[in-house]
């Protein structure tokens, strides 16, 4: 076999490769969006959130966290300097 054969054998070989997958994708993209519409059609709607109460609400708006919490932080806070000496 000559240079210039083996050269168009080699991009005949990719464009074979590219194809195929190009090909897949294409398949799998195909096969992913008939699986989300099926879902959709079939599963039950999501149920909405329920109201909260204007106290639980308002304590998850603050973003402190409660004392247990807090002092489960400052307890590992003080291991790991005690570790790191």
């Amino acid at each position: 076999m000559t240079a210039s054969e083996l050269l168009l054998e080699g991009v005949e070989l990719m464009l074979f490769g590219m194809g195929f997958v190009f090909v897949f994708l294409v398949l799998l993209v195909g096969v992913v969006s008939l699986m989300s519409r099926l879902i959709a059609t079939f599963a039950p709607p999501a149920a909405a959130p329920a109201a909260s109460s204007p106290l639980s609400s308002a304590k998850s708006a603050s973003h402190e966290p409660d004392a247990e919490t807090l002092a489960a932080i400052q307890s590992a806070i003080a291991q790991h300097r005690a570790r790191r000496g």
